[in-house]
């Protein structure tokens, strides 16, 4: 009994197809039952009751069929008139959804890869990460003394390895300009009194001497690797910013060498510094160094060398310096001391 109450539910809502069920039954019982139960012509009653049992489930099978098209009808009205017909203006906004999702992404990525450097480790590792394998390098700042100590002469070296062609484009303090060299001196001695790291103070005759010093650097590796194109602009005026930037990397250093920042190439913040570097070398004075095979210079550069390197460039030296001063100017160019050398 308690189990026809719960077969009896089901039965009711599916009869069509429960009688279909238990004429399947049947038919199966008379086809195993003898012939000779139904009488004396047993047989042809048997096929009779199998005939009329068989066409009588086909009917409640068709009558099944009809009336679940029959409710799935509404059900297929409702999706073609309904979820169907928003499908366009569902699938615009989903399109818009992800050129949003991805203008989000790639902005995130930008901000990440726009690094803070908290000590000269990792400043040092950036500069070495920048230098490899690059084409091209441009420099801003005050004097250039990490470019000529580093960052030049280790480009060329490993450019001239692979006999590779290197571009170098050089911005420092016009060392003429006596009033921006004074104004950075003051602005270095303000940071900080006491020696850097090369084992001087900054005075107005040392940045002087330092931008002369990074001119005939450039005319001495531009003399000796004539696959470096080099370039150097004289500036009017100071930032308290330096700029390096390689193929791969742009670094931007400040007076604290334990402070930084870096981002990678291909990102916003790269590629409008690498812009604002190309305006501001072309608006600096330039030195000609097209002349580099008219002042040819030694290995050790003599102090005659020097003077008549600088009168016919037309960044004359001041009038007031004797051999000692350029032979002062050569050890910076060539020999000249890493200032963040732990």
């Amino acid at each position: 009994m308690a189990a026809w109450r719960r077969a009896a539910p089901w039965a009711a809502k599916n009869a069509d197809g429960a009688i279909a069920l238990v004429l399947a039954i049947v038919v199966g019982v008379l086809g195993v039952i003898p012939e000779d139960v139904f009488g004396k012509d047993g047989a042809d009653v048997q096929q009779q009751l199998v005939s009329a049992a068989t066409l009588l489930i086909l009917a409640l099978v068709a009558t099944a069929l009809l009336r679940d098209r029959q409710r799935q009808a509404p059900v297929e009205r409702t999706i073609t008139s309904g979820a169907l017909a928003d499908l366009p203006a569902r699938l615009h906004r989903l399109d818009q959804i992800d050129t949003l999702v991805t203008g989000t992404r790639k902005a995130l990525d930008a901000l990440q890869l726009v690094r803070v450097l908290g000590s000269r480790q990792e400043i040092a590792q950036a500069h070495a990460e920048a230098r490899k394998d690059t084409t091209r390098w441009s420099f801003k700042g005050g004097t250039g003394t990490y470019l000529r100590a580093v960052t030049l002469p280790e480009c060329v070296a490993a450019a001239r390895r692979v006999k590779r062609h290197l571009t170098v484009r050089v911005e420092v303090i016009d060392p003429t300009n006596a009033e921006v060299c004074e104004t950075y001196a003051h602005y270095r001695r303000s940071l900080s009194d006491t020696p850097d790291g090369t084992g001087e103070t900054w005075t107005t005759d040392r940045v002087r001497k330092e931008s002369y010093a990074t001119i005939l650097a450039a005319f001495w590796h531009r003399q000796r690797y004539g696959l470096l194109d080099i370039g150097v602009g004289l500036s009017e005026t100071m930032t308290t910013f330096r700029w390096d930037l390689s193929a791969t990397r742009l670094i931007m250093t400040v007076e604290d060498p334990n402070r930084a920042m870096t981002a990678l190439a291909g990102t916003f913040y790269y590629e409008n510094c690498d812009t604002e570097l190309r305006l501001s070398f072309e608006q600096a004075r330039r030195v000609p160094l097209e002349m580099y095979k008219k002042v040819p210079l030694s290995d050790e550069p003599t102090v005659e060398e020097v003077q008549e390197l600088f009168e016919r460039t037309g960044v004359a030296l001041p009038r007031s310096y004797n051999e000692h001063d350029v032979v002062d100017i050569a050890r910076k160019a060539l020999r000249a001391l890493n200032p963040y050398a732990p």
